[in-house]
This record gives structure tokens, sequence and C-alpha cells, in this order.
């Protein structure tokens, strides 16, 4: 249970670590971090900066189907083993798909956010009778 736990967790705390490749590009931009118009200024990033905010704004997207099928499955009593082999593959699958974004490797991109989205889903289905 403990995995499964710290899966969620740590599926919320990327969603943070996401964010700071775009700040950190944003800074860099000229007139530096704007705080007034932060949205202003991400739409205008291009390169990694436009790349880090598209992994940011996926690990928020992923987040909510995640925590759905965690506690679907553990609110059906789904087999624990299984419930946290899921979570450790989303976990690993929304890591390399960060790097793969961050890197522009866009076709294992997509194949990495495919195993992370049929980890979700298949939280979900463990309720099934």
């Amino acid at each position: 249970m403990t995995i499964v736990i710290g899966s969620m967790i740590f599926a919320v705390l990327m969603i943070v670590m996401t964010k700071l490749p775009v700040a950190l590009a944003m800074a860099k931009s000229n007139g530096g971090y704007d705080n007034k118009y932060p949205r202003d200024q991400q739409a205008q990033l291009q390169g990694f900066g436009k790349r880090a905010l598209g992994a940011h704004v996926n690990a928020i997207e992923a987040f909510p189907l995640f925590a759905a099928g965690v506690l679907v499955a553990l609110w059906a009593q789904a087999p624990i083993e299984t419930v946290t082999n899921l979570c450790m593959t989303f976990v690993a699958a929304r890591c390399a798909y960060t790097i793969c974004y961050w890197f522009n490797f866009d076709s294992v991109r997509s194949l990495v956010w495919t195993v992370g989205f049929a980890s979700s889903i298949w939280l979900m289905c463990l309720a099934l009778p």
C-alpha cells in the first residue's frame, strides 16, 4: 500500500517538478519571469521552454485519471500487487514521458504516454466484476 500512496504523491509532485524548467525558461526570456501575465509569456515560449510547458500541462492532465484509477481499484479491493505494479508502471511512464518531451523524442513520447494512460484505465478496470 505504501508504494500505491507514494505513487500518488509522486504524481502530484510531478506537476510541481515539471513546472521548474518552464519557470527557468521564462526567467531566461527577455524581461525575465513575468509574474503579472505568466500565461501570456508561456504562450510565447519556443524550443525547450515550449516542450517543458507541454510536459507540465500534460502532468496536470494525467493526474486526475490516474488518481481516479487508484481510488477505484482500492475501493474495489483489487489485488494490491496488481495495483502496485500498475502504479509503478504509471510513474515510470510519466518520468519517461517528461524526459522524452524535454528532449523532443516525439515517437517514444507517444508510446510511453500510451503506457501511462493504459495503466490508469487498467486500474479502473480492476473494479469490474
